[in-house]
């Protein structure tokens, strides 16, 4: 028989397979994570000094106030304590709130005060930020703890009775005075609410 011419068979090219696992990220730069960090840093430190202290009412009066002072933060710290305290018989001029304290540290203090009617409740925070100087900025907030829409500058008056000075009229508890300027103090439609025994006719109106 014949024999058969059976020419052997050629296999087609192996293809490579494709690398599936994912392949490793290079190292960052050490520079480029040192400016992150910054960064971060930076911007929780400004947000936690312009923080407020928060609140369940939707609809809420606050206000905020940056005042840099010339005393050292210790010195204004120690002053708005004295006065949260009651020390040496300080009265909230604001028709006599009563303030308590909610905590301290050396760069924050976190108060509460009730209205003298005892209506209304407000929070406050106070940061404090050193200077190289030597001076002290604040940064502080206070909001309402209840529904609340004009309050005629009680949450302004809540946070600059606690550190206003003598050229104020107001009364020193711990320091000889306090020397500043509110860099964007909240606007006020009365401008001594708290020298009015009723600077706000309507009942429904907060003092």
């Amino acid at each position: 028989p014949r024999a058969l011419n059976i020419s052997p068979t050629t296999d087609p090219p192996e293809t490579p397979t494709p690398n599936l696992r994912p392949s490793r990220p290079s190292a960052p730069n050490l520079e480029d994570t040192m400016a992150f960090t910054r960064f971060a840093v930076a911007a929780a430190l400004l947000q936690g000094a312009a923080a407020c202290p928060g609140s369940r009412a939707h609809i809420r009066a606050s206000a905020k106030v940056t005042a840099k002072f010339a005393n050292t933060c210790e010195e204004v710290q120690n002053e708005i304590l004295g006065r949260i305290r009651g020390d040496g018989g300080w009265v909230d001029p604001h028709n006599a709130g009563i303030y308590t304290l909610d905590s301290a540290s050396a760069e924050k203090v976190e108060a509460t005060r009730k209205t003298g009617d005892g209506k209304y409740t407000d929070k406050m925070d106070f940061a404090f930020a050193a200077q190289e100087d030597g001076s002290c900025e604040v940064s502080a907030c206070s909001e309402s703890q209840v529904f609340s829409i004009a309050d005629f500058s009680t949450n302004y008056c809540n946070l600059h009775d606690l550190y206003c000075g003598t050229e104020d009229g107001c009364a020193m508890v711990t320091t000889e005075d306090l020397t500043y300027t509110e860099v964007n103090p909240n606007p006020n439609p009365n401008p001594n609410p708290e020298r009015n025994p009723n600077p706000n006719p309507n009942p429904n109106s907060r003092t």
